[in-house]
């Protein structure tokens, strides 16, 4: 399974593209998708979107795993990353990529097994099941790395096949 792993912004979009073969993972590609502070929001969010569509042509992803946003103080700042975010899933969506959210609580315990870990040793544990010389920077794309491997490791569970399926009932239900 090839999995593409977003950590969403919109000055910098961590990506990460892992093989995983239900025992490893294997290394395709990593990066960041960069846009300048001086250009207009709107024009930034369409060169996330352009340059998500050309990660999505060149790498064809079975799916892709997000990290669900949560808001602590700065809420416009959350705001902006969600729009970013949305022009990621987009992208996804039109190329019929399945796409999967976690959050942060849930990529911290599938890469080093604690929910409290900090971030440098969700990083080092990163490199560590990569087998990496070192921990990939910008910080985005070691976290866009983790948001893979999380889904690597629950993803293709049968919890998370059951669960899933609630929720597309769920769905459906409201719809009616």
């Amino acid at each position: 399974m090839r999995i593409l792993g977003i950590d969403p912004g919109y000055a910098i979009v961590g990506y990460g593209v892992l093989e995983f073969d239900n025992t490893r993972f294997k290394v395709i590609n990593y990066g960041a998708i960069t846009t300048d502070p001086e250009t207009p929001f709107e024009k930034r969010l369409a060169e996330i979107y352009g340059d998500m569509c050309s990660v999505l042509d060149m790498f064809k992803p079975d799916c892709m795993s997000i990290e669900k946003l949560y808001f602590n103080t700065n809420i416009t700042t959350g705001i902006d990353v969600a729009q970013a975010r949305g022009v990621a899933m987009l992208a996804a969506v039109q190329r019929g990529v399945p796409i999967y959210e976690y959050t942060p609580l849930q990529v911290k315990v599938a890469v080093t097994g604690y929910g409290r870990a900090e971030k440098h040793q969700v990083q080092e544990m990163t490199k560590n099941i990569l087998r990496l010389k070192d921990v990939p920077k910008p910080d985005d794309t070691a976290d866009a790395l983790a948001i893979a491997i999380c889904h690597g490791h629950t993803g293709g569970s049968k919890m998370s096949e059951i669960m899933r399926s609630n929720e597309v009932r769920q769905l459906n239900k409201k719809r009616g």
